[in-house]
C-alpha cells in the first residue's frame, strides 16, 4: 500500500471507523457488473396515506418502452405518503379530466384521481399532457403539457409525480433529481450518477484507483470528488454537460472532502500540506486559497449553512469527534454536538433548521438528525455501520450509506423516521452517496 494511503486510512480511522473510504483501499471481492440499476425495499408509510387512482396514460405507439404511468406510481409509493390504488377494475380509461366519471372512481375510495395521454408529434417529438383531480369534490386541480423529446420521458414522468405530490402534500418537489454514489466492482471504482429512483445509472469517471467523496455543484452541473488515481487524493471537478474535468486541489500532502458553497462560487475543502488537516476556501477554478481553521486538531468534513455565514466541520479539538462551526471567513470554532460518543459528517437540511450526522454510541453508528432551534436529537436509521447522510432537495428524504451482507448499499429514511428505503445494487459495493438538485 503506498504511504500516502495509508496516511489517509490513518486519518480516517479517528474518525470513520467503518466508514467505506477505508474499505475502498481493500481490493474488492464483488464479481458482477457495475451498472445494473438500483433496487428499492420500502417499509413503514405515513399513518394517513393519499389513495390516488393513476389511470394508464395513453401512450403513442413506439414512444417508450416503460409506461409513464407506472413511473409516477412507483415515484408516489416510494415516498410513502401515498397509497396508490389498483385501476383494472374499473372500465372506463380517461385520458383527460373531462372524462372522468368520478362515482366510478369514488367507488375505490380514491381521494386523487391522474390521467394523462402521450402523443407523437413532427420532428420526432412527443407532447405529454396530465391532469390532476379531486374525486370528492369532482374538480380539476392540475392541467399541464410538455413538449419533449423521446429520451426526456422518464424525467418528465419524474417531474409530473413531483407536481402531484406537491399540489396534495404542501411539500417541495423530489422525485426529478438525480442522486451520485461510488459503486465498487471487481477491482474499480466508479462515480456513478442516477435518477432518484436508482433508475438510469451513468458513470462518470471510473479508475483502479479509489474515488471518494461526490459532491453536487448547486446547480447540478459540476460534481467534485477525491481521486487517488495519481496515488494521492486529489480533488477534482467534472463537468456533466461537457466532460471537461479540472483539477481543484493538488497541494502537497493530502486534499479532501469537498463542499460546495449555497452560491456555488466556492468550496470548502480540507489540505494537510502545512500541519494537520484543516479547512480551506478555494475558489471553483481553483484560485483564491484561503485558510478557514487553524488548530492542532485534525478539522474535517466541512458543509456550508444554507445562509452560507458559517462552515460545519468534525473535529478531535475536544478529544472524540464531534461537530463545530466557525465562520465562512475564519476565526474561533463553536461546538455544535454534545450528546453521543461521536458525532460527524454533519449535513444541513435545505431549510437550515436541522443538520443530519453520524452519531456512534458504543460500536452503533447511526444516522441522527439534530434540531438546531432546541438541540434535540433524533436517531433516524436502525444500522449498525451507517455512514455519509445527504438530504433530498425538499428535506424529505435523508440518503446515506449502509452495510448489508457485508456489502455496501444505499438507504433512505424520511426526516420524521416514518419511511425507510434500501436501495440494492445488485453486485456492486456501493458507498458515500449524494443527492443532487433538482433538473430543470
Amino acid at each position: 500500500m503506498q504511504p500516502q494511503l495509508i496516511l489517509m486510512k490513518k486519518l480516517f480511522k479517528i474518525f470513520r471507523p467503518v466508514l467505506f473510504c477505508i474499505a475502498a483501499f481493500i481490493p474488492a471481492m464483488a464479481s458482477t457488473a457495475a451498472y445494473a440499476a438500483l433496487e428499492i425495499e420500502i417499509s413503514g408509510g405515513s399513518a394517513q396515506q393519499i389513495p390516488i387512482a393513476i389511470v394508464p396514460f395513453g401512450q403513442a405507439a413506439g414512444s417508450s418502452q416503460e409506461k409513464i404511468g407506472d413511473i409516477i406510481a412507483a415515484d408516489l409509493r416510494r415516498s410513502g405518503l401515498f397509497r396508490v390504488l389498483e385501476t383494472g377494475g374499473v372500465a372506463s380509461r380517461p385520458t383527460e379530466v373531462s372524462q372522468v366519471k368520478y362515482a366510478e372512481w369514488a367507488v375505490l375510495q380514491a381521494q386523487a384521481i391522474t390521467v394523462g395521454n402521450v402523443t407523437a408529434l413532427p420532428g420526432n417529438r412527443l407532447k405529454v399532457t396530465f391532469g390532476l383531480a379531486d374525486v370528492l369534490k369532482q374538480n380539476q386541480l392540475v392541467s399541464m403539457e410538455y413538449n419533449i423529446a423521446p429520451g426526456q420521458l422518464r424525467l418528465t414522468a419524474h417531474k409530473i409525480a413531483d407536481v402531484i405530490y406537491q399540489k396534495l402534500t404542501g411539500e417541495g418537489p423530489i422525485f426529478a433529481s438525480r442522486i451520485a454514489y461510488i459503486n465498487k466492482s471487481k477491482n474499480r471504482f466508479s462515480l456513478q450518477v442516477a435518477d432518484a429512483d436508482g433508475m438510469n445509472a451513468q458513470t462518470v469517471v471510473s479508475s483502479s484507483e479509489p474515488i471518494i467523496s461526490p459532491a453536487w455543484a448547486p446547480d447540478g452541473s459540476k460534481i467534485a470528488y477525491v481521486s487517488f488515481e495519481k496515488k494521492k487524493p486529489i480533488i477534482f471537478v467534472q463537468s456533466l454537460t461537457t466532460g471537461q474535468r479540472l483539477t481543484l486541489a493538488n497541494f502537497k500532502g493530502n486534499n479532501s472532502a469537498p463542499a460546495w458553497s449555497p452560491d456555488g462560487t466556492k468550496l470548502a475543502i480540507v489540505l494537510s500540506h502545512s500541519a494537520n488537516s484543516q479547512l480551506y476556501t478555494i475558489n471553483a477554478d481553483g484560485t483564491g486559497l484561503k485558510q478557514v481553521t487553524k488548530s492542532n486538531a485534525i478539522d474535517t468534513e466541512p458543509t456550508w449553512s444554507p445562509d452560507a455565514k458559517w462552515i460545519y466541520f468534525t473535529s478531535d479539538r475536544g478529544g472524540n469527534p464531534q461537530i463545530y462551526k466557525v465562520s465562512a471567513f475564519g476565526g474561533d470554532a463553536q461546538r455544535v454536538t454534545f450528546q453521543g460518543d461521536h458525532n460527524l459528517s454533519p449535513r444541513f437540511a435545505p431549510d437550515g433548521k436541522s443538520l443530519a450526522m453520524v452519531r456512534k454510541d458504543g460500536a452503533k453508528y447511526s444516522i441522527a438528525l439534530q434540531d438546531l432551534t432546541n438541540g434535540q436529537v433524533r436517531l433516524l436509521s436502525e444500522g449498525n455501520q451507517d455512514e455519509s447522510p445527504s438530504f433530498a432537495p425538499n428535506g424529505r428524504v435523508i440518503l446515506y450509506a449502509t452495510r448489508v451482507g457485508g456489502r455496501g448499499a444505499l438507504a433512505a429514511v424520511s426526516s420524521d423516521g416514518r419511511v425507510k428505503q434500501r436501495l440494492s445494487e445488485s453486485g456492486g459495493d456501493v458507498r458515500e452517496p449524494s443527492w443532487g438538485p433538482l433538473l430543470n
